[in-house]
């Protein structure tokens, strides 16, 4: 059975273009580009989710990344 997202497709699309947009403004790169996501995962994540936490929602977070690339 599907996750259902408590966000609208909509919603997440147009912050996805946003952040698309500000990397293709400067011309990012893929490496670099992925530095700054990653980066800001990690602001996220320290700044948000409470440090007994973090282990298993970025161990969720990359999990799903990999299902979703394959």
């Amino acid at each position: 059975m599907p996750i259902q997202s408590k966000y609208t497709n909509k919603e997440v699309e147009v912050i996805i273009d946003q952040l698309i947009d500000v990397l293709s403004s400067h011309n990012a790169p893929v490496d670099l580009s992925l530095m700054c996501l990653g980066n800001a995962i990690t602001h996220i994540v320290k700044e948000h989710v409470p440090e007994p936490q973090r282990a298993e929602l970025t161990k969720n977070f990359a999990n799903v990344l990999t299902q979703s690339i394959k």
